[in-house]
């Protein structure tokens, strides 16, 4: 399983990778890493582009020791009992934040985990989720986006999308702000409820349904007008982003506790943001029709 899953994050990648220089205009920088206590990881980065001010594609493959500190932050019920702290770790992670505030920003990441030979009932599971971030709410994007991915999880018994889209909108909330991060999508964190195979053929149709789900949004936003206004609401927005990848995010406060590598796990910030003090919008307008939606998760499938 450690080797099928490496190959389709890396052939996940590659794919991605190939769609967004084609739709951008422009070519990634690459990075291959390693790491010292084992592993490593090749780390793709757009900048500055037609489409994407920031698009990061990154794809780790990293084993060795936990310390008692990242195995007590794993949650999801694998604390396990015993001193085998031995772990492999492998997924691709990647972040897209386009240029044109009326495009939304897209999250996706699907991880496989093992505790010791992983042979041990819940010593291994799998991870990951989509979701969006919109500054400007398109219902009918939200309604794609939740769509692609409820059929992926209607296909395989051991997945359940109501469960995970909750899942979803309580993970990515900023309890700070009594918002959420976007509008939603999946997540789920220890999918191994069936065999090893069924549960691999679900991430792995996840995450070949991240173009369909996406893409015909980016089509319909990225060259939509947009006034100044709009882009200093989709730079607080981001704000907002960094907030939550800095103080909450799991996937951040593990890579930083296993020694990763810092630019690879920063990845997913923006280039730009803002940050206003005690900013607040105008009643009636767009802007305030999104906080509404993001303080009361909607269900954007009507079921």
């Amino acid at each position: 399983m450690r080797e099928k899953m490496v190959e389709m994050v890396h052939a996940l990648q590659d794919t991605i990778c190939k769609a967004i220089k084609t739709i951008d205009n422009s070519d990634y920088r690459e990075d291959e890493w390693t790491r010292e206590e084992g592993g490593g990881g090749r780390s793709r980065v757009f900048s500055e582009g037609d489409v994407f001010e920031k698009a990061g594609v990154n794809v780790s493959v990293v084993y060795g020791t936990l310390s008692p500190e990242a195995a007590e932050k794993m949650g999801g019920g694998h604390q396990l009992e015993g001193s085998d702290l031995d772990f492999f770790a492998t997924g691709i992670s990647l972040v897209l934040h386009p240029n044109n505030p009326m495009a939304p920003t897209v999250h996706a990441n699907y991880r496989y985990f093992e505790r010791g030979a992983g042979e041990v009932e819940g010593s291994w599971w799998f991870g990951g989720g989509a979701d969006l971030t919109p500054s400007y709410l398109f219902e009918e994007d939200a309604i794609h986006f939740h769509r692609v991915h409820k059929e992926a999880c209607d296909r395989h018994e051991v997945a359940d999308y109501n469960r995970f889209k909750e899942w979803c909108d309580s993970y990515f909330h900023i309890p700070h702000r009594n918002e959420g991060r976007g509008v939603g999508g999946i997540f789920f964190d220890d999918i191994r409820a069936a065999s090893k195979e069924e549960c691999f053929e679900f991430v792995q149709d996840c995450g070949n349904q991240f173009l369909a789900a996406y893409l015909p949004i980016l089509e319909r936003r990225k060259s939509m007008p947009f006034t100044p206004n709009q882009k200093a609401w989709q730079q607080i927005r981001r704000g907002r982003y960094v907030e939550f990848n800095l103080v909450y995010d799991r996937g951040t406060k593990f890579g930083l506790t296993t020694n990763g590598r810092i630019e690879s796990i920063l990845m997913s910030l923006p280039l730009t943001a803002r940050w206003e003090y005690c900013h607040e919008v105008e009643i009636g307008t767009e802007e305030e029709r999104l906080l509404k939606i993001l303080r009361e998760p909607v269900n954007w499938l009507g079921a």
